[in-house]
């Protein structure tokens, strides 16, 4: 079974990709986290956790989700992770959750996708986008033959300042940076909901027809991104800047 969890469909892209390529049940976490339901899940082949990168690791939200999920069946796990630009050290991180849980840890797969996080940097235009999801294509690829094949996903280079960034860096990201206090909506709102319908963690309300957020967040970029008018800015740091959505028809 391939599960993920994704804010701007990079993850969801690959999730599909690799779900196509193996013939593979597909779970959408988002859904589930938005639903407040805890899962029992069962996979006879091996599980495929697909998530964006955070700071150099796996995203809190999808791991929260994987300790609080009853898995039965299969025992191997593998992890692929989109980023930005690189993983870290984030494959310890997911080989500790698999020893946690009792999964056999079977690699890391770093898949680079556009930027989406725009609260800090700046998203690439269309035509960039589209050639940086075409390069992700034959890693995947190259990544679901291993799957297939049961072999374990080649391991990374790990060098001190990976574990700085996957480990201090990564923890003081979530305690200082990840909040929810700067988001806002411009005059441009038309109060439609879509933010609400959106965010996997249920943190935006709607208040006399304006989005509200509440202190829940994991940073997503889901709302920011997926808003149909740009109304919604995180402070002065979104402003001016391109929102993203992975092409919905570079999927399969």
């Amino acid at each position: 079974m391939i599960v993920y969890f994704s804010g701007t469909g990079n993850s969801r892209f690959a999730a599909e990709f690799l779900s196509k390529q193996l013939n593979d049940e597909l779970l959408d976490t988002g859904r589930h986290m938005k639903a407040g339901e805890k899962d029992t899940l069962h996979s006879d082949r091996p599980w495929v956790f697909v998530a964006p990168i955070y700071a150099w690791r796996m995203a809190n939200v999808l791991a929260d989700y994987i300790r609080s999920a009853e898995l039965t069946g299969s025992k191997d796990a593998y992890f692929v992770l989109t980023c930005g630009g690189e993983i870290g050290n984030a494959g310890q991180y997911a080989a500790q959750l698999c020893k946690e849980i009792g999964l056999n840890y079977k690699g890391v797969l770093e898949v680079v996708m556009p930027e989406n996080y725009i609260t800090m940097f700046n998203a690439p235009g269309e035509e960039e986008s589209r050639a940086i999801v075409a390069k992700a294509k034959p890693v995947l690829e190259q990544g679901g033959e291993l799957i297939r094949k049961g072999k374990d996903l080649p391991a990374h280079k790990v060098g001190l300042l990976d574990k700085l960034k996957s480990g201090p860096i990564n923890e003081g990201f979530y305690k200082f940076y990840v909040k929810a206090d700067a988001f806002l909506a411009t005059d441009a709102c038309t109060g439609c909901g879509v933010c609400v319908e959106a965010c996997p963690l249920n943190n935006i309300r709607l208040s006399d027809g304006k989005p509200v957020w509440n202190k829940h967040c994991t940073h997503c970029m889901a709302c920011i991104c997926g808003c149909p008018t740009a109304a919604i800015e995180y402070g002065k740091r979104s402003k001016g800047k391109p929102r993203y959505q992975c092409p919905k028809d570079e999927i399969l």
